[in-house]
């Protein structure tokens, strides 16, 4: 293959983050724009920080957004090896190289030397730097020194004067005063290159054109340019790529959406997205196009056309651009990723295999309210459980129904008697139409019905459509559904009060509270749902609940003589406690 090559190079120490896979899918679009050679290098020189299955994740993060590569660490090339720490004979070569030219040289100053050298630095105020104490050795001392096994690394000499001045694709001509560069190590004591080392070596070695990274590598770069030079390689074309910001402006987080590819994935969004969202995050064709086909990306792309300044990963467009994809896909398709992901994320009690036909009868339904593949399961889960969920009695009722109980239990069962000559020929029109009808007939609003009947069926507030979520599931279903609603609903109506507790253990089911004061208003009592509130004046009328219909009095709470004409006087100050079936102890409250 002709034309330029380049490398993606990460190191085995975790999954890829977006800044780093933006930076390969952009390195990989230049190479298949302009006819080159993509090549996946494993710069794992760092031995201590390398995490086992890297390589592999790093591959199913290439994979996952289709980046194929052309060489690489398992279906070789022509420059195999692929993997840094088999190379380690091209890097010592090298150093011998330098060594033997005085470009670099041994040094044995120990890690307390170097933080002595350190502390003396910051006390002066001067900047960090090694200070070049071992570069006067002498090459046959010091190779002496290292025969012995004295611990060492070698460093690379850099000029004490002048300047270093190289171009950066996006930036132009960038000089460094090379009396702010010290002598930096090229080999480790462990005899593993750094990778101010490895990747000159490799870069050169495998005829790499074009050298992208992370502006974040632009300071290193004027030493990177005097070893290419004191090894008498050519320069490469530096690429440095702007780095990515969150929303606030700060250092890109993972609360911002540093994440990694495989995080992306597992979260529900396409490759299509992230691919097109990455690509355009930087760069674009025309400045203002945003939706583009990978086809098109690839005809228009040129590292040149990178934008130098950080770009902002905003999450709330990559949702947007996701949604706009999921919505493009054709029915088919989308029904076979959707039912994948339920595959994964349905609970264990939903029966495998998923039903391939509800999925399918489900993507006209859902593919407007879907934005990620991990909304599907909370979206539509009710479909495919054995048991029809039921809603508590609390949210089954809500706001429409919490005072009305009965009328919510009249409504259901007269849906029940509505469908049910439906069953036949169960269809979302038929379903919507005696609705709708019932709901005149019952001088309900339609909305409140309609939920009390989405609750009913689903157990949730928020589904697909009503109506075609119905007629999905067997008729039979939906109409036990809400008969069980019915019941529920028929739980919450008040009981009418039996008068006076028979003993102090009585427990008879009860939904009022029954009671009053005497005495000095200003140490009144007030009853209500679930608390006796005590030691201040009871509040306005407005604000005090009824008795089965009977409303209590702000300045006295008591029972009604329409209510309950035999209930016994009691003293002043007392306060007979809740009706016992609505209390834990069933006793009298006193002072």
């Amino acid at each position: 293959m002709t034309g330029p090559r380049l490398r993606y190079a990460p190191s085995p120490t975790g999954d890829p983050h977006v800044g780093n896979i933006r930076t390969a899918l952009w390195t990989w679009l230049h190479a298949r724009r302009h006819g080159g050679t993509f090549v996946l290098r494993l710069e794992d020189t760092d031995q201590g920080r390398e995490i086992p299955g890297s390589l592999e994740r790093i591959e199913a993060s290439l994979r996952w957004l289709d980046l194929d590569w052309d060489e690489g660490p398992r279906n070789g090339g022509p420059y195999a090896p692929y993997v840094q720490s088999q190379r380690l004979a091209l890097y010592h070569e090298a150093t011998d190289r330098l060594l033997a030219s005085d470009a670099a040289y041994r040094c044995f100053c120990s890690a307390a030397d170097l933080e002595a050298m350190r502390e003396r630095q910051r006390a002066a105020g001067e900047p960090p730097g090694y200070d070049g104490r071992c570069a006067s050795l002498l090459p046959d001392e010091a190779a002496a020194r290292a025969v012995t096994g004295e611990p060492h690394v070698i460093r690379f000499r850099m000029p004490r004067d002048g300047t270093t001045t190289f171009t950066d694709l996006l930036r132009g001509e960038i000089t460094y005063e090379n009396r702010l560069l010290d002598d930096f190590v090229i080999i480790k004591s462990d005899r593993f290159p750094t990778y101010h080392l490895a990747h000159v070596v490799d870069d050169h070695a495998m005829a790499i054109t074009h050298v992208t990274r992370g502006e974040e590598w632009i300071p290193s770069t004027p030493r990177h340019v005097r070893l290419f030079e004191a090894l008498g390689y050519p320069l490469p074309i530096f690429v440095h790529t702007p780095v990515i910001l969150g929303p606030d402006g700060g250092k890109l987080s993972k609360r911002h959406g540093a994440r990694s590819v495989l995080d992306f994935a597992a979260e529900g969004y396409l490759p299509e997205t992230l691919f097109n969202f990455l690509a355009i995050m930087g760069w674009s064709p025309d400045g203002a196009t945003e939706l583009l086909t990978r086809d098109a990306i690839i005809a228009a792309f040129d590292l040149q056309d990178l934008a130098a300044h950080p770009s902002v990963f905003d999450t709330q467009k990559l949702e947007w651009m996701n949604g706009v994809y999921m919505r493009a896909l054709p029915e088919a398709e989308l029904a076979s990723l959707l039912l994948d992901r339920l595959e994964r994320d349905l609970p264990p009690e939903a029966p495998r295999p998923i039903d391939a036909a509800l999925v399918a009868g489900l993507v006209p339904l859902v593919r407007e309210r879907i934005k990620l593949l991990a909304d599907i399961a909370p979206l539509v889960d009710f479909c495919f459980l054995p048991e029809p969920p039921l809603p508590d009695q609390a949210a089954l009722l809500g706001k429409a129904y919490r005072a009305r109980p009965a009328a919510a239990a009249d409504a259901l069962a007269a849906a029940v008697e509505a469908l049910r000559p439906l069953a036949a020929a169960w269809s979302a029109p038929e379903i919507e139409a005696a609705l709708r009808t019932l709901a005149t007939a019952l001088a309900e609003k339609p909305g409140d019905l309609f939920m009390l009947c989405r609750l009913a069926v689903t157990g949730k507030a928020v589904t697909p459509p009503l109506f075609e979520t119905m007629a999905l599931l067997d008729a039979a279903r939906c109409l036990a559904s809400l008969a069980a609603a019915e019941a529920l609903a028929r739980s919450a109506v008040a009981t009418p009060c039996r008068g006076p507790r028979a003993s102090p253990g009585d427990r008879t089911p009860c939904v009022c509270y029954v009671g009053w004061t005497g005495g000095d208003s200003s140490k009144g009592r007030t009853a209500d749902s679930g608390s006796v509130s005590r030691g201040s004046n009871p509040r306005s009328p407005a604000s005090l609940p009824n008795l089965h219909g009977v409303p209590v009095s702000s300045r006295m709470v008591k029972v009604s003589a329409q209510l309950a004409p035999t209930w016994p006087q009691s003293s002043p100050a007392t306060l007979v406690a809740p009706c016992p079936g609505r209390t834990s102890a069933g006793r009298s409250l006193r002072d």
